[in-house]
């Protein structure tokens, strides 16, 4: 049983899955511009103008888990799951993560992101 209230574990799951997705990103907008698309500076635009939504909401992320003691360290990772730490006021929690939960979770965020936060 976690003592972690559902909000705060909401926020510290952020803390895991936003900093992914801008990999997920940053590694797409490297193979965008290598890529041989005849007008390619519309997607640049668009995985550049979604990283920037990204790492504002990583920063106010990081500043309410700095705020309210809380922290999440990655302890272990096999190829089938992840485990971290979670740190909340004074209390240790360690949380396993199936790593294609991890993927599809991610790839969720992904969606939402590009074009789902738009429609509603």
């Amino acid at each position: 049983m976690t003592r972690i209230p559902e909000k705060d574990r909401y926020i510290m799951e952020q803390a895991i899955y936003l900093p992914m997705l801008l990999t997920v990103l940053d590694r797409d907008l490297l193979t965008i511009k290598k890529s041989s698309f005849k007008l390619k500076q519309p997607y640049i635009d668009l995985v550049e103008i979604t990283m920037k939504i990204i790492h504002a909401e990583l920063r106010k992320t990081k500043e309410y888990m700095q705020k309210h003691k809380m922290k999440v360290e990655e302890v272990k990772r096999d190829e089938a799951f992840t485990m971290y730490l979670f740190l909340y006021n004074g209390y240790e929690e360690y949380h396993n993560y199936f790593n294609p939960r991890l993927r599809n979770r991610v790839q969720e965020l992904l969606e939402y992101y590009l074009y789902k936060r738009h429609t509603g």
